[in-house]
């Protein structure tokens, strides 16, 4: 999340902190369909030259946005990461607050609430996200918490909140993964206590936090960007990995794609590195996990790309957004392309990416983005350029 020194929790709590993150969603392989078939060739050309007609399309939350966010509460929030569930998109939203002054800056207001969801059946994502309700609601039809955070002090030794970091489907079940703050720092740094998991099997209406797994808090798996992927005969869940904060690089796990597995923590491998004939290794041991990409990665978002035929990755790095292009999901990642400015764009974070909302045969790109200023959440699109 995007942090403002003290002023991310709110005032009338006087927390002194800051509060944001993410959560992301594509699920069920492409467009929400069959899982993406993983080619393990590392030797393929990169084809991503570039990208262009960056379009700022709509404001989806707060004041004067295209959407009556008031009616549900909901007067400033950020991230947004996007799960698929048959017709539906889930858009997940981080520390939301329905009371805000008209000159309030970042994260701060009353009635918090440390992650929230709206729900959408809209599939024309070029003129923007229309919601069609909030999951869970309650029966004013505020948007309630999925899996509400302790809202202790800010000062290391609780729970400040729990933030959405991504989401998943597996059959009809809904995952959303989300990390344990315990501590909001200097701008892009926080700590977490843990990582984890909550499920709903009723489409959002409600959600229960697992007891396993979990992953510690000083870990390289606490904020994650998943895909649901076939590899070998064989169908997974794969997570694209980074540290608690904006500072660190991204690792790789994966867990089979059944409700058992993902509910077991012995279930989960991680990426190693890959044999002398390029196939990937997987070793239970979390130490032992390899970094894919290095630099500053925060809140990222993966998908797979047919236009390209490659893998696209997007992140923020407590400045501007940026996009990878991927030969398989360990890599080789090319280097970072500049998205979004945050010249242009000051406070922006999290562009999250859903592989249901593309356009003009897949060459556009459609995302969420949050601003800090206004904390609130936009959607953009950009246009990919592929060498010919």
């Amino acid at each position: 999340m995007r942090h403002a020194g003290s002023n991310r929790v709110p005032w009338s709590l006087a927390l002194g902190a800051s509060v944001a993150l993410m959560l992301g969603a594509c699920a069920q392989g492409g467009g929400g369909g069959e899982p993406v078939n993983v080619d393990p060739d590392p030797d393929k050309p990169f084809v991503l030259e570039g990208v262009g007609n960056l379009t700022e399309i709509a404001k989806l939350t707060g004041p004067d946005s295209i959407n009556d966010t008031e009616s549900a509460a909901v007067a400033g929030t950020d991230l947004g990461s996007m799960v698929n569930l048959g017709d539906k998109t889930f858009l997940l939203f981080g520390d939301t607050f329905g009371d805000r002054a008209p000159d309030a800056y970042g994260g701060q207001g009353g009635n918090w609430r440390s992650n929230v969801s709206a729900w959408t059946t809209d599939d024309d994502p070029s003129d923007g996200l229309t919601f069609d309700g909030w999951a869970p609601a309650d029966d004013l039809g505020w948007a309630e918490a999925l899996v509400e955070g302790d809202h202790d002090a800010n000062d290391g030794t609780g729970e400040v909140t729990k933030i959405p970091t991504y989401g998943f489907a597996i059959g009809d079940t809904l995952y959303l993964s989300y990390m344990s703050v315990k501590f909001w720092g200097e701008p892009g740094a926080w700590d977490a206590n843990d990582a984890g998991l909550a499920k709903s099997t009723d489409e959002g209406a409600s959600w229960t936090a697992l007891d396993a797994p979990r992953w510690p808090g000083d870990s390289n798996f606490i904020q994650v960007a998943t895909a649901n992927v076939e590899e070998g005969g064989d169908e997974y869940v794969y997570f694209w990995s980074i540290p608690a904060g904006r500072f660190g690089g991204v690792q790789l796990m994966r867990v089979p794609a059944t409700v058992e597995a993902v509910e077991d923590a012995a279930a989960y491998t991680y990426f190693t590195g890959t044999d002398g004939d390029g196939a990937p290794e997987w070793s239970s041991d979390m130490a032992a996990a390899r970094t894919i990409v290095d630099g500053t990665i925060g809140e990222l978002s993966v998908m797979w790309s047919d236009y390209l035929d490659r893998w696209l990755m997007t992140y923020s790095d407590d400045g501007n957004a940026y996009m990878r292009e991927g030969i398989t999901p360990w890599g080789p990642w090319g280097e970072p392309i500049e998205m979004v400015s945050a010249v242009d764009h000051p406070g922006l974070y999290s562009p999250y990416m859903n592989p249901r909302y593309v356009g003009e045969g897949g060459r556009r790109i459609y995302f969420t983005l949050s601003l800090w200023g206004p904390y609130n959440v936009f959607w953009f699109s950009v246009d990919l350029e592929r060498a010919e």
